[in-house]
Formats: structure tokens, C-alpha cells, sequence
């Protein structure tokens, strides 16, 4: 946000859309409008909405490279704590709270609507490959939030819970039959939603001006303090998962195509977990473009369409 649309804002002035084209001008080009424009990525309108709008936002621009130094020497200083104490305190139910009050105070309505809807994206991933790989039995503990009060019922540990889970199980079941996933003779769609159930209002205040970058840096390291080193470090680890997650979908479909548009993997050559904010930021943004490339697929099944555009005889 500018000062002048911030000076607008407090006038009550109606501010221009930011990605409206008619505003374009050739010799100052918006880089965030040709950001939103491009449709290289399957991703939700709405959701690129919301996620350009805070990477254009003075938060992003000013608070979190300010804050960034202080946030990292902050980590630092837990993850030696942790070195010495790798077990306790074990805080979880209060970092669910501190993460649910933070956002409901602080996070702008872009960063708490991205926020929940990557546990409904998170859940109909894991349920599509589910439904898909055949005659495996793998657990399931779906995640629906539509209040931001749903986080304080152990939303983020369950989230990494179920991703781990997922593929354990289902590569347990697999190898114990002696295969791998390959196409189904068609394509289960229907669990992938075009539209999430609606979510709360999310508070207007004076103080929700925290993009959802700023807000991931803020609270990693308060992960890293209040969770057990064991918990963290396979949440930090489960940030590299995207790839995996994106091969088994291959398999599923007959195509690779959507693995040229996930930046986020190479698990087993782990990353340090002073990255897991950036980590976080690519793994949201990646579950986006798969989850937006599902949808495109789904509508392309309904038309009678083959799944892959480069190859006519592709699994429907």
C-alpha cells in the first residue's frame, strides 16, 4: 500500500482496483497487475488476490525486512535452547492460541483467508490421491476451518500429522502388495472443490496490516520454541514434501505436466530450519498450483476432455 492509498483509506475514499488493466501505463507498468494478469499458474483468483496484495503491501515491504534480522537472531537463540532442552516445555495448546490471537489481531483478512484455506487445499490433496490409488487403506483426519477460533483445536501439528501419515501408510499398503500408483480408468474428481464453505468475517482493525509473510516469519520461530524439537523439525521437514506429493499425482494422472510449476523439494537432502519460512511461503504457494491444476483437470474430465492437452489418449 502507498501513502497515498493509505491516506485515501483514511479519508474514506474509495481506493482503485491495483490490478484493474485499465489503470496500466506502458511507461510504469505494475510488476504486481502483470503478476496477477499472468495465468502461467493454475492458481486461484482469489487466492492470487489475496497473496499479491500483501506482497505489495507496505507490511511486506517495510516491516518484514526490518524485522526479518531481529526474527532470525531470535531463532537462533531458541534453536540453542532446544539443543539443551529438546523435549520441554511442550506448549502446544498455547501456540495454537498465541498463532490464533496473532492473526485474529494482527493478520489482514488476504493473510487469514490464505492461511485457512491451505487446510481445506492440504485435505482435498491427500483425499484426491487417496481416492486414486486403489485398494490401500490409509487414515484420514480431514481439516475444515472456516473460523479463525478452528486453529486453537491443534490445526498446524495436525496438518504436518497427516501429510507424514498419508505417505507411510501409503507406501506401507503399496509395497506390501508389490506395486506402484498408476492411472485409475478414470480419475476421481470429486473431491476437489471448486469453492471452499465460507469463512467468518475476518476482522477490519486498525491493526490488521500484517501480510501473510510477515506473519509466517513471526510465528516459525514461536513453533520452534513452544513444540518439541521433534515436532518442529518434522514440520520444517514436511515443507519439502511438495515434490513427492506432485509425483504421486503424476502417477495418478498419466502426466507431469504440474511438476514443472513445484519449486518446493529434494526431502532427502533436508534443508536447514532457518528456511522454513521461506519453505512455508513456496509449500503454500505450490499447494495453490496443484490444487488450482486439479481443478482445471476436473472441469476438463466433465467436458470430455483428455487430462493431458499434449496427449489426446491420456487417462480421463
Amino acid at each position: 500500500m502507498s501513502l497515498s492509498d493509505g491516506i485515501a483509506q483514511a479519508r474514506g475514499r474509495a481506493r482503485p482496483d491495483p490490478f484493474d488493466p485499465a489503470g496500466f501505463d506502458p511507461k510504469d507498468p505494475d510488476p504486481w497487475m502483470a503478476l496477477y494478469l499472468d495465468q502461467s499458474l493454475p492458481i486461484d483468483d482469489g487466492a492470487k488476490r489475496a497473496l499479491l496484495l500483501g506482497a505489495r503491501s507496505w507490511s511486506r515491504r517495510w516491516l518484514f525486512p526490518v524485522s526479518r534480522p531481529l526474527v532470525l537472531l531470535f531463532f537462533c537463540v531458541v534453536k540453542v535452547l532446544r539443543a539443551i532442552s529438546p523435549r520441554f516445555p511442550n506448549l502446544n495448546g498455547l501456540l495454537h492460541r498465541t498463532i490464533h490471537w496473532g492473526l485474529r489481531v494482527f493478520g489482514t483478512p488476504e493473510t487469514n483467508t490464505l492461511i485457512l484455506r491451505h487446510f481445506h487445499i492440504g485435505t482435498e490433496l491427500l483425499a484426491f490421491m487417496r481416492a486414486n490409488a486403489g485398494p490401500v487403506t490409509v487414515s484420514s483426519h480431514p481439516l475444515r476451518p472456516t473460523r479463525l477460533k478452528d486453529i486453537e483445536d491443534n490445526l498446524f501439528l495436525q496438518h504436518d500429522l497427516n501429510v507424514f501419515n498419508f505417505i507411510i501408510e501409503l507406501n506401507a499398503g503399496l509395497r506390501e502388495q508389490g506395486r506402484e500408483l498408476t492411472p485409475p480408468e478414470r480419475v476421481d474428481f470429486s473431491m476437489i472443490s471448486d469453492e471452499f464453505p465460507a469463512f467468518e468475517a475476518f476482522p477490519k482493525g486498525p491493526l490488521n496490516f500484517v501480510d501473510v509473510q510477515t506473519a509466517v516469519e513471526f510465528y516459525t520461530p514461536l513453533y520452534a520454541l513452544m513444540l518439541p524439537r521433534r515436532d518442529f523439525v518434522r514440520a520444517a521437514h514436511s515443507l519439502q514434501l511438495d515434490e513427492t506429493v506432485a509425483i504421486y499425482i503424476a502417477r495418478i494422472l498419466g502426466t507431469d505436466y504440474h511438476l514443472a510449476f513445484i519449486k518446493n523439494g529434494h526431502p532427502m537432502v533436508s534443508l536447514s530450519t532457518l528456511q522454513a519460512g521461506f519453505r512455508l511461503m513456496m509449500h503454500g504457494l505450490d499447494c495453490e498450483a496443484l490444487h488450482g491444476w486439479l481443478r482445471l483437470l476436473k472441469a476438463r474430465q466433465a467436458a470430455g476432455l483428455p487430462l493431458d492437452p499434449r496427449n489426446p489418449t491420456a487417462a480421463s
